[in-house]
């Protein structure tokens, strides 16, 4: 492929990668309006873990089926089933009906984020891909930015075109996905090359018995009660669908859904456990800062997507530069341990965090945290890559998000129930501080903090001291414009819960940071995996002719002529002459 092709293809790819993107992030500040209106606050948990378990259970389902049947028509299909998902939950009537929909967006998400980056490993060896992937993570870096604010703005509105502007938050997936339908329809030509395969249907089967149960409890758990029936039940079907699943790759050998063999490398074994700490530390990050910065520093939802900006922006320079350095030497054994340094430094430069800091204090923090990210993301997903044969590149790389996911899902499930049982203990702590509690009664006997509207809710809980340490469990909109000594201390003690998070969160990176020492990585192949399989093919049937002809030659020869040596063939007449 000439380099504008190349280009034109990675457009249609970064279109797709986009719309799973975006509706990670955009949908998140428009739910609470979408509950409103659609009459169900305490159902918008399901809308979102419905998404989160669909899209997070197909990855592996549409990286094994890529490989064979092809990518292209796996990519049109996932961009054809996300578009229809978004107009479905565009015209939702009910929670219900919305959290449907949702499921059906991430059965095409699924699709949209693993298959980009295993198209990629097709077209371009991995010296060369290292480049490109850095754009990928910078289509990623945007919609984090963008996501909130669009998602504010076209919730806030009223109506756009005679329809409510929640709506739009899924229907402007429409116009983005028919556009990188187009190019992918028009551009994306990638030979197939047909190999007998056995579909792993059991395989299928027993990862959504394991994932949709460890992943539902890991969502819904902290409601539930850890150790509840339903979160016990949960634990026990999940374990009892893994030991199914390996069972029943081991059975499927080369043709399941996930070969046991790729874990034979230590590269792909060691880049896999990776992706699980990095997805555990990157969901940390971009789950709980944000809502530090609205609840600490008092940042609107669209603010706080602002503010995370200096995240963002460490996260397309290191994976830029990153890419670039592999390009031209080859060598990325540096930036795994790298970049769980940064992330380490980030995460201990939060924990230093009190109430009165700055905004510029978190901001240093999520630089680190973002030139770490950058370094690990494309790099662990090319070592993946670059450890597994031609055949089984889609299934690895679809494999590495799988992981990944995981590891985030487990992330914000751990963090924030670490978050949240902490909270009552720090908030006591600070209702124990002398110094803030002499503010908080010289705020409660002025006039003028009695008669201001917006320092009700504080005062009414102060009243009544039973319902303190849940204060922060559900809206916690009183904090907004309050005197800030009756809100000092909720913030001090949600900054003093949020620095346990970032210590658990630090934690992990650390291990991360251990492991990274110890991973193998193998020189980086100058060819592309679409080159090596057509090299496979031509070879495989080179052989096949050969055997072919040596099977001739050998009847000949067993056979003999079927004329005696010295007699004219002449001399016998053909059947039906004359």
């Amino acid at each position: 492929m000439t380099h504008r092709q190349i280009l034109f293809v990675i457009f249609g790819l970064m279109a797709g990668m986009f719309l799973s993107a975006l509706d990670q992030t955009i949908v998140g500040t428009s739910m609470r309006t979408i509950a409103d209106d659609l009459d169900g606050m305490s159902l918008q948990a399901w809308v979102t873990t419905a998404y989160l378990i669909v899209s997070c259970i197909s990855t592996p389902i549409y990286g094994k089926l890529s490989d064979i049947f092809g990518r292209r028509p796996l990519f049109l299909i996932a961009i054809t089933v996300f578009l229809i998902g978004s107009l479905l939950a565009g015209m939702s009537h009910s929670m219900y009906e919305l959290a449907v929909f949702r499921a059906i967006q991430g059965l095409g998400a699924g699709g949209l984020m693993a298959l980009p980056l295993t198209i990629m490993g097709d077209m371009l060896a991995p010296r060369e891909r290292a480049k490109y992937q850095g754009y990928f993570l910078a289509v990623f870096g945007i919609s984090s930015v963008i996501g909130p604010l669009i998602g504010g703005v076209l919730s806030g509105a009223t109506t756009i075109l005679g329809i409510t502007g929640w709506r739009w938050v899924f229907l402007i997936n429409i116009p983005i996905g028919i556009v990188a339908l187009f190019i992918v329809i028009r551009f994306l030509h990638i030979p197939h090359f047909k190999r007998p395969v056995r579909i792993d249907w059991w395989g299928a089967v027993t990862v959504i018995v394991a994932a949709v149960p460890l992943l539902l409890v890991a969502e819904q758990g902290r409601t539930w009660g850890w150790w509840s029936f339903t979160s016990v039940a949960c634990y026990v079907t999940g374990v009892l669908g893994i030991v199914l699943f390996i069972v029943a790759e081991r059975l499927m050998g080369d043709d399941a859904l996930i070969p046991l063999k790729l874990f034979r490398s230590s590269t792909f074994s060691m880049a896999t456990v990776l992706g699980v700490f990095v997805g555990f530390g990157m969901f940390g990050a971009m789950m709980t800062v944000p809502l530090y910065l609205q609840l600490v520093n008092g940042a609107t939802p669209t603010e706080s997507g602002f503010m995370m900006l200096p995240m963002i922006l460490g996260l397309m320079i290191s994976s830029i530069a990153s890419g670039q350095v592999i390009a031209r030497t080859g060598k990325y054994r540096l930036f795994p341990t790298l970049g769980t340094a940064f992330m380490a430094a980030g995460f201990l430069l939060f924990t230093f965090a009190t109430a009165d800091k700055p905004v510029w204090f978190m901001m240093a923090g999520m630089l680190l945290v973002g030139l770490g990210l950058g370094q690990l993301m494309q790099t662990l997903t090319i070592a993946s890559q670059n450890s597994v044969g031609p055949r089984d590149i889609g299934v690895a790389t679809s494999a590495s998000t799988f992981f990944r996911q995981i590891g985030g899902t487990l992330g914000t499930a751990v963090l924030f129930s670490v978050l949240f049982t902490r909270i009552p203990d720090t908030l006591g702590a600070a209702f124990g501080n002398p110094t803030i509690v002499a503010g908080v009664k010289a705020a409660a006997s002025d006039p003028a903090v009695l008669a201001d509207p917006a320092n009700a809710g504080i005062l009414a809980l102060l009243q009544n001291p039973a319902g303190l340490g849940t204060a922060l469990d559900g809206d916690t909109s009183f904090l907004n414009a309050a005197d800030p000594r009756l809100s000092q201390p909720f913030l001090v003690g949600f900054n003093d819960a949020t620095v346990t998070v970032f210590w658990v969160s630090l934690v992990v990176v650390l291990i991360a940071f251990v492991l990274s020492l110890f991973l193998k990585v193998d020189p980086l192949r100058k060819t592309s995996a679409l080159q090596e399989a057509a090299d496979e093919h031509a070879a495989a049937q080179e052989t096949e002719r050969a055997s072919e002809a040596m099977i001739a030659q050998h009847a000949a020869d067993t056979m003999g002529a079927l004329v005696e040596p010295g007699l004219d063939s002449d001399e016998f007449e053909r059947p039906g002459r004359a």
